[in-house]
């Protein structure tokens, strides 16, 4: 998120000033620190060795691609002659929880977007961070972005446990589209339209995507929470012929982490993307 000088000036303040806790300084505080949240295009995991390596091909899972940070599925092309110009699902806010043996504030983060696989020089998407502290507290953020550029935050919507969302990204062309997110059981709802950050961060419309990802906090990888399982539904991609296909096809990624694999996705229809939590 891009804020003015005297805009982090005036959050650092607030930061310092106040006490912590679970009102407004504990949240500008935490958005102060979500300055630099950041969505990478999936990156390949290495080979899987030893008896993690024979877990995996007994549970017949060789099916299966790996990535450091997404777990999900991807359309990894559109229909011959065609690209994808939207992407939708519905999914119930889940309650993260502290891996085994976490010392350390973890978050995960459900969402849906256009490129980044293997198109990997643009992403447009949009979804919710679930974040869950040391201390127990847990807290959500509703964000849009088109990388490279940062994600930023909405305003106006408040998100709970159980809530249930539809997050839906639509391109208009290859550098303009918009993020939407309905919160479905209070009825808020909030749009923003986006631009390229560049001529070199055009959509391609290559891939369709519904992910749960390891995302980036200050450079680097945010300890991954415990968010246990999170069911994309009604998961729909729109075409440029005016067409849609859902998630017939897919590539199906789990996230694999130190040669260990922390997710196991399923697709058991052409319109619903089950991801779990399964380890530490």
């Amino acid at each position: 998120m891009k804020l003015s000088i005297l805009a982090q000036l005036l959050l650092a303040a607030s930061a310092v000033a106040a006490p912590s806790g679970h009102g407004l300084a504990s949240r500008v505080s935490r958005r102060a620190e979500r300055t630099s949240r950041l969505t990478h295009p999936k990156a390949p995991a290495p080979a899987l060795t030893g008896d993690e390596k024979s877990r995996i091909e007994q549970a017949n899972r060789t099916h299966v691609d790996y990535s450091t940070n997404w777990a999900g599925a991807v359309l990894t092309a559109p229909p011959s002659g065609t690209t994808f110009t939207s992407v939708s699902a519905q999914f119930t806010v889940p309650t993260p929880q502290l891996p085994s043996g976490a010392t350390a504030d973890s978050s995960a983060s459900a969402w849906v977007g256009i490129d980044g696989d293997t198109y990997s020089a643009a992403i447009l998407q949009t979804g919710v961070d679930f974040s869950i502290s040391t201390d127990g507290s847990v807290s959500y953020d509703a964000w849009y972005e088109w990388f490279p550029d940062y994600a930023y935050d909405f305003s106006g919507i408040d998100i709970s446990a159980g809530d249930v969302l539809q997050v839906t990204v639509t391109s208009s062309n290859s550098s303009a589209g918009t993020c939407v997110i309905e919160n479905q059981t209070n009825g808020q709802r909030v749009s923003q339209d986006l631009t390229a950050p560049s001529s070199d961060s055009n959509l391609g419309g290559q891939n369709a995507e519904w992910i749960v990802e390891d995302f980036d906090s200050n450079g680097s990888q945010v300890p991954f929470a415990n968010f246990g399982t999170v069911q994309f539904t009604n998961a729909v991609a729109g075409v440029s012929d005016g067409s849609s296909v859902g998630t017939d096809g897919a590539d199906v990624l789990d996230i694999q982490q130190n040669n260990a694999v922390l997710t196991d996705v399923e697709v058991p229809s052409s319109s619903e993307v089950d991801v779990t939590y399964t380890g530490p």
